[in-house]
């Protein structure tokens, strides 16, 4: 059993939403600056959805840990 493909979603837009107001917040407590951290925020919004868009592009060349599933045994 496993998620839909609508909880994913919902859940990776709710996993970065948390991330970013944790970069926020943590961006305001260092720098004392509420527009600085937001900036640093929104900037961190793109940088993290492209990386992990690499970083799936990488991950989906490599066959370890894989498992065929149409291999019925």
């Amino acid at each position: 059993m496993g998620d839909s493909a609508v909880r994913s979603l919902a859940k990776a837009v709710s996993w970065r939403i948390t991330g970013t107001i944790d970069t926020f917040v943590i961006s305001w407590i260092i720098t004392g600056e509420p527009l600085l951290a937001s900036g640093i925020a929104l900037t961190e919004i793109m940088t993290k959805v492209a990386l992990f868009w690499l970083h799936e592009r990488v991950w989906n060349c490599i066959n370890w840990g894989t498992v065929d599933i149409t291999d019925k045994k």
